[in-house]
């Protein structure tokens, strides 16, 4: 219970948020100083880029696609690796990191097969590809199609995974197992196991890509030690071109790369790939002095665990909420307003799948482009359902009690006149709650359930008596709690002034 509660705790604060702080003298020389090293820095990257793209597409010239699945060896390597290397620092020193300070030692192939480099702020991080002689590299095979990066990334013959192929991931699992496993055959790959960009206060959850293996791997620190730090970027905040201005604009960058000693992983560890991925994880946190999270991005939603279930560091409820507030719609409105998504969810006739044009009219919005907004955050489709926008606004606006809210949440789910909840419908149930789709819930439906069903009175129990869902219920699904620093829930004020929060009378039975 008192690791759940660290775990939900931890949702309050979150490392996907990135601001660059500077003062007006510091905004003033930055302005200065960028105005003349930002261009110049841009031309002569652009010129050391445009020197190795030609190169890097000779390396590949003449090769078969059989010769291209096997290693690049022999003269292709010796001429074409060095100055490639060379072009790259050239690129990076452009930019402004003039020295790269290194610590430890970096471990040779058959020592560790795979580097593993954490946090990762940004994509300046590539920095660490110069220090590390260009190892091998996991990257989006949409970015072949990119001009010079393309043709790096096959110059690097790295690892592609598509987004639109459904089995991308799983060849480039087996990809890298195969080269990790190839006793030197293979150069070394790196790796950047946290999978996003934070703010550099804290590690993420590391996926288990690169441990899936059992090799032994190196751990590589980053350290960026600029007074202002420029360099990250992350989900929201500062944005990539808006760190590349300020990171251009300062004389130069400092960064420190730290070899760790080689992990070798224990026999339990090999045999599962997310014990050894944890306590990677917590070691480089440890060196570093920053907290080790189970945060991860969901989706494309940043998203801590609590037990197994996935909560949103940015829910979608206090959104909407903040973006009714802003279109003028009070304590009154709102009410009324989840009185009619409730009554349209429950005609049978019609369901509960919506347009924004219906929501709008629901919601009694003037402005379209308010449940456009709302829709965007519950669905990537043209329509949204009602029942998640209804359970997760109702969660969070203190307009109704939790014992209400999961009866009609059971209503709504379950199958009528079963009375009963399956294991599906309470996975769907918790996603509309919380905001997010949830993928295990099976644990917490066996321990809840009574010999496979699930009736109201069980599901009430569970949230007053399971410690995962107990948690949930008191830290994330009461108005003002798990607010994030992006969108924080500006409380609704009526035509008297009343706080929502404050007033407990509107909270209904």
């Amino acid at each position: 219970m008192e690791k759940l509660q660290r775990q939900s705790a931890a949702c309050e604060s979150h490392p996907f948020y990135h601001e660059v702080k500077m003062s007006g003298t510091q905004r003033i020389r930055g302005v200065l100083q960028g105005s003349v090293l930002f261009p110049l820095r841009l031309v002569l990257m652009s010129v050391f880029m445009l020197l190795m793209w030609p190169l890097a597409h000779l390396r590949l010239v003449g090769l078969s696609a059989e010769e291209r699945s096997r290693p690049i060896t022999g003269w292709r390597r010796w001429l074409f690796h060095p100055p490639i290397w060379l072009l790259s620092r050239a690129v990076f020193f452009c930019m402004g990191f003039v020295w790269i300070k290194v610590k430890g030692q970096r471990a040779d192939l058959k020592e560790a097969p795979v580097l593993v480099v954490a946090p990762h702020s940004s994509f300046l991080d590539m920095l660490v590809l110069c220090p590390t002689q260009l190892p091998t590299v996991v990257s989006r095979s949409e970015n072949t199609s990119l001009p010079v990066i393309g043709a790096l990334l096959k110059f690097n013959q790295s690892v592609l995974v598509s987004r639109s192929d459904p089995d991308s991931r799983r060849k480039a699992v087996a990809q890298i197992t195969e080269r990790l496993t190839s006793n030197g055959y293979w150069p070394q790959m790196l790796m950047f196991p946290e999978g996003t960009t934070t703010n550099g206060s804290a590690l993420i959850k590391f996926k288990p890509g690169a441990f899936l293996s059992g090799v032994p791997v190196q751990p590589v620190l980053l350290r960026y030690s600029n007074k202002v730090d420029t360099v990250r970027w992350s989900y929201t905040g500062t944005t990539w071109y808006e760190a590349l201005w300020h990171t251009g604009s300062q004389l130069f960058t400092n960064i420190t790369v730290e070899f760790l000693p080689v992990y070798t992983p224990s026999r339990e560890e090999r045999s599962d790939p997310s014990l050894y991925a944890d306590n990677v994880q917590k070691l480089m946190a440890e060196v570093l002095r920053i907290p080790a999270t189970d945060y991860v991005m969901d989706g494309g939603v940043p998203v801590c665990k609590v037990g197994g279930l996935s909560v949103p560091l940015v829910s979608p409820g206090h959104a909407t909420l903040t973006l009714l507030h802003r279109a003028g719609l009070g304590v009154c409105e709102v009410e009324a307003a989840l009185d009619r998504i409730l009554d349209r969810c429950q005609t049978i006739t019609q369901g509960s799948m919506v347009s924004a044009k219906e929501l709008s009219s629901l919601l009694g919005l003037v402005d379209q482009q308010t449940s456009v907004d709302i829709c965007s955050l519950y669905s990537k489709e043209k329509m949204v359902d009602l029942r998640q926008i209804y359970l997760n606004v109702a969660a969070l606006s203190g307009l109704v009690s939790i014992k209400s809210l999961l009866h009609t949440a059971f209503s709504l789910f379950g199958v009528k006149d079963k009375g009963s909840l399956s294991a599906e419908e309470l996975a769907g149930l918790m996603g509309a709650l919380l905001g997010l789709r949830q993928r295990h819930t099976a644990d917490l439906y066996s321990a809840a359930s009574n010999n496979g069903l699930m009736t109201p009175d069980d599901l009430l129990g569970v949230f007053t008596s399971h410690p995962t869902y107990q948690v949930v219920a008191s830290r994330h699904l009461q108005p003002g709690k798990a607010t994030s620093r992006l969108l924080a829930f500006r409380n609704i004020v009526n035509n008297n002034g009343d706080m929502l929060n404050g007033n407990k009378s509107l909270k209904r039975e």
